[in-house]
């Protein structure tokens, strides 16, 4: 049983211990990837990983909880003890993390009394009850009883956010109550305000700081703030940011290798660290979060790459090998090993072998919900994906008005199942002209959730509700009537998806286009998007994510767990856009590179 103690130093077993740490967050790589992402760490010569745990992919559902495949934590925990390895966690409410809602639940936004990350009893309770969930599966882990971790946080990056010290005390509270015996921590910007408003220093709970750059501006601050309370901890810089995250539609955000080693050695020289990350990841499926804007929010891409020493696909970049270097250079005594690096395998063209539309199947593939007025996503038990709202209206033989209000975060519109028109950000609410020949006349609107804000004031704003909220107007008057479906593109709706037509010769609604693969060396692969127009995949019936052809990126990286001897492939194309072949190849695809 290790004795992990915070005093002027970090001390373990008695002698003082450096941390020396590296992100890699389990849920966003396949669980056949944790012990090469885990050896590639130590082959640096760090001796720590850390990871968040999000709250939003172990409770979906309120008092539903999910633990396997990439969520089986005590799995990677176990992994990470059996290495020799030790291990901060991060099991707080809001984790930021680019992650949709900042990895909070999309059902706690169905509660309108509650406030988000403030002492507000609703919140608290719901935190609480996962908690209750939570901890029992954590505690076996700590140093005290024999495990890994050393320590946890309390809440992450609160002083950019609130100044509510009587909610981080609920928080610390609840986790000690649970039996959390390791010491706690709180992570905040290095100004005073942060300091001030999201530490607990007066409650003697360790304070770290979070940056990316000028290791002895930022340390220094972090040394002043504790001598204000007299307290002289060791420094700990708990996000290094090595890279950063890419949005749609902008350039990948790069760093120049040696200047981050510059900054890393420097700041090994001082204190301790934490890379964020050490290796890049997957925003899988609709898990991908949405920076925050005064008007229009701007959605974060599928790959969690954030140009880390080790990219998305397991590769050790320049930076890696800069990183291991001056670790040397500063520790000549440190162990360290060549890295594992991974392969992956071009598979060429495939061609499709069935297709759906989805304004056909919706009725089949997912639950028909019949309201009177358009509910968000959230009223009906989705949390991400899309929305297809429905309608039968008489045909008054004129010219007909159409436009929805105040909805979330991209509409598309169909009249008797043919394309209309697209609405995204400032467009949405405009009104549109349609008309048709039949005495009935269907309308259709697809919404899909580009993911809600991680960061900032919007956390929990009504924006963050996602799908058509005011409601969908024809000829100025709210339409009453809409079947609902809910499309949340998951291995239950796929399940049911039969792809059984021929690809249409002119495509005019969102269609599922369905391909085999077999493989006889299977290995990590790539899908080029390039020729798509926006959509999402899934293989197996895992949802890989999403693409757009507005880049930066336009591939989806398939890691070899989720593959076998015969594959099933199903692309969702929104745009009208006819696919015509699966093309799997051995590297990313790049906007810029097409």
């Amino acid at each position: 049983m290790a004795q992990f103690e915070i005093k002027e130093e970090f001390y373990l077993d008695g002698k003082p211990f450096k941390i020396l740490s590296g992100a890699i967050q389990y849920f966003r790589l396949h669980p056949n990837q944790w012990a090469e992402t885990l050896h590639n760490l130590k082959a640096l010569g760090y001796n720590t990983v850390e990871t968040y745990i999000p709250w939003s992919l172990h409770e979906p559902h309120e008092g539903q909880f999910v633990t396997d495949g990439l969520l089986d934590f005590e799995a990677y925990f176990k992994l990470v003890q059996e290495m020799g390895l030790h291990l901060i966690v991060r099991p707080t409410p809001y984790i930021c993390a680019e992650f949709d809602f900042g990895g909070m639940p999309a059902w706690l936004l169905n509660y309108p009394n509650m406030r988000f990350r403030v002492n507000n009893p609703d919140f608290l309770e719901k935190v609480g009850n996962f908690y209750d969930w939570l901890f029992p599966k954590l505690l076996p882990y700590q140093s005290t009883e024999g495990g890994p971790i050393l320590m946890m946080q309390v809440e992450n990056e609160y002083g950019s956010y609130a100044e509510d010290k009587e909610y981080l005390r609920s928080i610390a509270k609840m986790m000690k109550d649970r039996g959390v015996t390791v010491p706690l921590f709180t992570s905040d910007g290095t100004w005073i305000e942060a300091l001030e408003s999201g530490t607990l220093i007066e409650d003697d709970i360790f304070l770290t700081g979070n940056f990316g750059s000028q290791p002895k501006e930022n340390t220094e601050a972090l040394a002043n703030f504790m001598e204000k309370y007299g307290k002289k901890w060791p420094l700990m810089c708990t996000e290094f940011w090595d890279g950063w995250f890419n949005r749609w539609g902008e350039p990948i955000v790069r760093r120049e290798a040696e200047d981050l080693a510059k900054d890393v050695k420097d700041l090994m020289a001082i204190g301790n660290l934490n890379l964020f990350l050490l290796r890049g990841g997957t925003n899988f499926g609709f898990i991908s979060g949405c920076s925050a804007r005064k008007h229009t929010d701007l959605p974060q891409v599928t790959s969690y790459d954030f140009d880390a020493p080790i990219t998305e696909w397991g590769v050790p970049t320049e930076k890696y090998y800069a990183v291991q270097r001056v670790t040397r250079e500063l520790f000549p005594d440190i162990q360290q090993a060549e890295p594992i690096i991974r392969q992956a395998k071009g598979y060429g063209k495939f061609p499709v072998v069935g297709t759906a539309n989805l304004l056909e199947v919706a009725p089949v593939i997912t639950e028909e919900i019949l309201l009177d007025y358009p509910q968000a996503m959230e009223k009906i038990h989705q949390n991400h994906g899309y929305i297809l709202y429905r309608s039968m209206i008489k045909n008054q033989f004129h010219e007909e008005r159409l436009k929805a209000i105040d909805a979330h975060d991209r509409c598309q519109f169909y009249i008797n199942q043919k394309y209309l028109a697209t609405q995204y950000r400032d467009e949405i609410g405009d009104e549109m002209l349609f008309s048709a020949d039949t005495e009935q006349i269907q309308v259709d609107v697809l919404v899909e959730n580009l993911g809600r804000v991680n960061y900032g004031y919007k956390l929990g704003a009504p924006s963050q509700s996602k799908g058509v909220k005011g409601g969908i107007m024809i000829n100025h008057q709210f339409r009453k009537g809409w079947q609902h479906y809910a499309l949340p593109f998951d291995s239950k709706m796929l399940e049911k998806l039969e792809c059984n037509r021929p690809s249409p010769d002119k495509v005019e609604a969102p269609t599922f286009y369905r391909f085999e693969v077999e493989m006889d060396d299977i290995q990590d692969t790539f899908i080029d998007c390039s020729a798509y127009g926006k959509g999402c995949i899934s293989v197996n019936g895992f949802n890989l994510g999403r693409y757009w052809n507005i880049g930066p990126i336009q591939y989806l990286y398939v890691p070899s767990g989720f593959l076998k001897e015969k594959n099933e492939f199903i692309v969702f194309e929104t745009e009208n856009v006819r696919v015509d072949c699966l093309q799997l190849v051995d590297q990313p695809v790049f906007k810029d590179e097409v």
